[in-house]
């Protein structure tokens, strides 16, 4: 019996005692990744009984690999990846004067690991900044490969960046460039291959999970060719693919315009009641906006990469700040997953007991539904809701909740585990 999963007839198939590599992360990645492990290996203990059992292999990256092999990121860390499909990461410091931009870009580049899934939720008892924290449930897929984040860009005074404007001012006839001898340039590709397989993920996820709706966030009032095209793909798609699970805002908007208003709204009512997924879009600065105010109009949400940065920090300190959310990096087409705490390294309270291990810990129970072992993940989501009700926090959700009982990284962890009921 094989210890690695595997992707079979398109489904990822996990066995009983897979191996999972882990990386353990800079800074305050020492501090969470032993007891974010504990308390899932208690959830799988509690679950499953002695049926199933995660082994953890660790695998170097980040300031532990730079000493021991010389580099960043070593091919090694790279195959094993590859080899074992599913694994998850503390977080990594950005190296500085080597050749990688960033350690966590270049893991999603070179496993073409296409969606970043930021699932927002609030916990019961968790400080929010804004009056009804209960009606944010939304599931962010943001692409991980393209956009800015593709790092072509041309440093003002350098030879290629001459090259570059020359190129853009006498071939292409470009004439907008304000102040040419001190600009800087960055090229944004949005391919419609990169963005049709991100959008197909977020329509797939909202048809399995029977969620209402997917908002496609953009600024194509501004970047008609990039920005713009990635809307006009995702209707194309929900529409030439995806008809029969989905209604989108164009088609709303056609009958509107051929048959009128009611006609339009009966149509949309319509598909409500018999569960298909509206598929609608939003300018990003709406968005942003409408998240606040609206936030239960809006609930997978699909967009490019810059875009997505923006999105889900702002909805994580909706639900209670960065260190409770959690993400995952995910190729659907070879299986390939990555599970990662969302925030920083933060050396300043490594080695405290003050770091708070509920990023990595969510992420690892998002890796465990992508697993399959439900139940597990359940008790882990119990738990911690638990948890967070009783004011049992660490330091950073001690500092703003009353009456509150402040924990070490290690006393959270046994504290959730205490909790699972």
């Amino acid at each position: 019996m094989t210890n690695k999963a595997q992707i079979i007839n398109g489904q990822i198939v996990v066995p009983d005692f897979p191996i999972i590599p882990f990386i353990e992360g800079d800074g305050i990645g020492k501090d969470i990744t032993a007891p974010t492990q504990k308390v899932i290996d208690a959830a799988v203990a509690k679950a499953y009984g002695s049926s199933r059992k995660i082994t953890w292999k660790e695998v170097l990256a980040g300031d532990k690999a730079l000493k021991a092999t010389g580099t960043h990121l070593p091919n090694e860390t790279i195959e094993i990846f590859k080899e074992y499909l599913i694994g998850i990461k503390g977080p990594l410091s950005t190296p500085v004067g080597e050749g990688i931009r960033s350690l966590n870009v270049a893991l999603r580049q070179t496993l073409d690991l296409f969606v970043c899934l930021r699932p927002i939720r609030w916990f019961k008892g968790v400080p929010s900044p804004i009056r009804y924290p209960s009606l944010v449930d939304m599931h962010i897929f943001r692409e991980n490969t393209e956009d800015i984040y593709a790092g072509i860009e041309y440093m003002t005074g350098a030879e290629d960046t001459k090259k570059f404007k020359d190129f853009l001012i006498n071939e292409m006839g470009v004439s907008k460039i304000r102040f040419p001898e001190s600009t800087s340039f960055g090229i944004k590709p949005i391919s419609k291959e990169g963005s049709e397989r991100l959008i197909r993920a977020a329509f797939e996820y909202a048809i399995k999970s029977e969620l209402p709706s997917v908002t496609l966030v953009h600024k194509g009032n501004i970047m008609k060719f990039t920005e713009g095209a990635f809307k006009n793909w995702g209707y194309d798609l929900a529409e030439n693919e995806y008809g029969n699970e989905t209604f989108t805002w164009r088609q709303f908007e056609k009958i509107k315009s051929e048959k009128g208003l009611l006609d339009a709204e009966k149509v949309l009512n319509d598909a409500k009641k018999t569960g298909k997924v509206i598929i609608k879009d939003v300018i990003t600065d709406a968005f942003l906006q409408e998240s606040l105010l609206r936030p239960f109009d809006h609930s997978v949400i699909a967009t490019m990469n810059l875009n997505g940065d923006y999105i889900s920090d702002q909805l994580a300190a909706m639900v209670g700040g960065i260190g409770i959310s959690p993400g995952a990096n995910i190729n659907y087409k070879n299986g390939y997953a990555i599970f990662e705490a969302t925030h920083g390294t933060a050396p300043n309270i490594a080695g405290t007991g003050n770091a708070n291990p509920s990023s990595l810990l969510l992420s690892g129970v998002m890796m465990l539904e992508y697993m399959g072992w439900d139940e597990a993940a359940e008790h882990v989501y119990d738990a911690m809701e638990h948890t967070f009700s009783k004011r049992r926090v660490t330091s950073d959700l001690f500092a703003h909740m009353e009456a509150a009982t402040l924990l070490t990284t290690s006393e959270f962890a046994d504290e959730i585990i205490k909790n699972m009921h």
